[in-house]
């Protein structure tokens, strides 16, 4: 009997114990949160710029309502976007050090400014200073052939690409040799 009443308060503050330190997760964010990098490939482990960015979802929205032209841009969704130069790299014509920066973005129907700003850790663009920016460089606009629902970015050999809806929009680097 001794056993068993034993047994029982050995379950019983199992139990409880367990419960007080049981974690709350919270679920799957809405716009989750991305990295894209240059070189994209696995192979490849020296990466020369990085990017990370969430994904806000169009969602039968439309890109100028959440992105409006003309009013700097968060370009995303949740904190500011990260872009990490790991060496001096042609960003857009201008020459920019290694380091790490926010990227926003000012929408336009022919061209986007994209601004590599110092200050880091923001959430959004509710904090934004013009006075920080590192560079202001154009970005190209085009129109896709497929819309992307989910904002993206991605790189190919001589630029960085953002893309949205059907609007695409081309930032063209270099890395010195």
């Amino acid at each position: 009997m001794k056993n068993l009443f034993a047994l029982s308060v050995f379950v019983l503050a199992m139990v409880f114990s367990t419960n007080a330190t049981a974690q709350q997760f919270s679920g799957l964010d809405k716009s989750p949160a991305d990295m894209a990098a240059y070189p994209s490939s696995y192979k490849n482990s020296k990466k020369d710029i990085r990017v990370i960015y969430s994904r806000p979802q169009l969602k039968g929205r439309v890109v100028n309502d959440l992105a409006p032209e003309g009013k700097v841009w968060r370009t995303g969704a949740n904190e500011a976007v990260e872009i990490t130069f790991y060496g001096t790299t042609n960003f857009g014509g201008k020459t920019i050090k290694a380091g790490t920066y926010s990227l926003f973005t000012v929408p336009g129907s022919k061209e986007w400014t994209v601004i590599l700003n110092s200050d880091l850790n923001q959430w959004g663009a509710y904090s934004y200073k013009k006075e920080n920016d590192i560079a202001r460089v154009s970005g190209k606009v085009s129109k896709g052939e497929e819309s992307l629902d989910a904002f993206s970015i991605t790189f190919t050999d001589s630029a960085m690409v953002m893309g949205w809806g059907t609007t695409l929009v081309s930032v063209p680097f270099a890395i010195p040799e």
